[in-house]
Parts: C-alpha cells; structure tokens; sequence
C-alpha cells in the first residue's frame, strides 16, 4: 500500500491540509510540512510501542475500537467541515496523541513547530485532526487483513512505506539512534538540531515539496 507521505498527495490528504490550514491560518505548505513530520513520528511512536506484548495489546484494541474501523474515512467532508463534528474529531485527536507519544508530545510538537515555522498551538490542532485519520487508515488496513495484535509491527510498517527505497529512509532515521529504547527522544533531536542522525526527514521534505 502507499506509505503516509504518499497519502498526503491523495484528495484525502489534500483534504485534510485544506482543513487544518483553515483552522489554524497557516499555508498550505506549512501545514503540509508538518503532516509530513508529525505522521511518521506518530507512527515510529506506535511501532515502538507495538514491540512490547502490552504495548500491542494497547494498540490492537484501540484499533478494534468502531471509531477506528475505517469509517472516518468516507465521512471527511463532513468531519472537517462541520463544527460540532471537528469537536469530536480533535477531542479524539487529542487522547490518540496522549496515549502514543505520552510525555513526549509537547517535546515532539515544539520540534516540529522550531523546523517548520509553524507555532507549536498550531502545530498541536494539526496532528490533532490527523491522528484519527491515521487511525482510521490503520484499522482499516487491519481490517482488510484480517491482522491481528502480532501483526501489527508489519501493519505499521506497511503504512510507513517500507518496501520502497525512499521510504527506507524514512525508517531509518526513525530507529532509535543512541540504543536508550526511546525513537520519539531521537526524533525530537533531529528536529531540533541535535547531534542524532540528520537529514533524513529534512531530504525526505525538501523531495516531498520539490525543494
């Protein structure tokens, strides 16, 4: 299947950007600029996570949950246009993003706001109206393949593109580079300017936006 990035050119993911651009009075290639970090952060954090017996067990039965069986996304018109429905949408948002990246979210959202320009309030709205998407077209996948708790390492990885050469990259820079079992610490350095591993999401935008 496609990997994230690749979604984010779909009418799904252009729907999405249109969205939140409108809600939080950004560009559309700010906005877009975050997606592009923020998904594949959200979906290392969830690998990661998935690699441990609990942690799967967490995972699959958030994905079991009707709210993640793939229905959002025949009702994204509606979702992101109608306010009472957007409520619901980033209130969901918001405990996705509380459960995956846990302490680490404000480190992670003020990364993304410092490499992209975009104010980190903004930056939080966001992949708040992201995360039940990404959800969405998880347990939908899941769905599909019938997966299971123990598949759900080759699920993530699916979503992440990691059959093709450039998404490889992607995978790569997402692996926890210092060995202290923490990818999000990781993340959060290279975003901010640390001594981990650069390049890869930066190439992996520049590519994305023709840069």
């Amino acid at each position: 299947m496609p990997s994230i990035l690749d979604l984010l050119s779909s009418d799904m993911g252009q729907q999405l950007i249109t969205a939140a651009s409108a809600k939080t009075g950004e560009t559309p290639e700010k906005t877009a600029n975050v997606l592009s970090m923020a998904l594949p952060v959200i979906l290392g954090a969830m690998q990661k996570n998935a690699a441990s017996p609990q942690g799967a067990q967490s995972l699959n039965s958030a994905l079991e949950d009707n709210r993640h069986d793939g229905s959002i996304l025949n009702q994204l018109s509606d979702l992101l246009g109608n306010q009472s429905a957007d409520s619901s949408l980033m209130s969901d948002g918001a405990g996705i993003l509380g459960h995956v990246l846990g302490g680490n979210q404000q480190k992670v959202q003020q990364g993304i706001s410092k490499v992209s320009g975009v104010d980190a309030n903004s930056v939080a709205k966001i992949i708040q109206m992201a995360a039940p998407i990404l959800m969405g077209i998880l347990g939908s996948q899941k769905r599909k393949d019938n997966v299971d708790e123990n598949g759900l390492g080759d699920l993530l990885g699916s979503v992440m593109g990691k059959n093709t050469d450039h998404d490889q990259s992607l995978i790569t820079t997402l692996l926890d580079a210092d060995g202290d079992g923490s990818v999000i610490d990781d993340i959060a350095g290279m975003v901010l300017g640390g001594k981990k591993k650069k390049g890869g999401l930066g190439g992996m935008l520049g590519g994305l936006f023709g840069k």
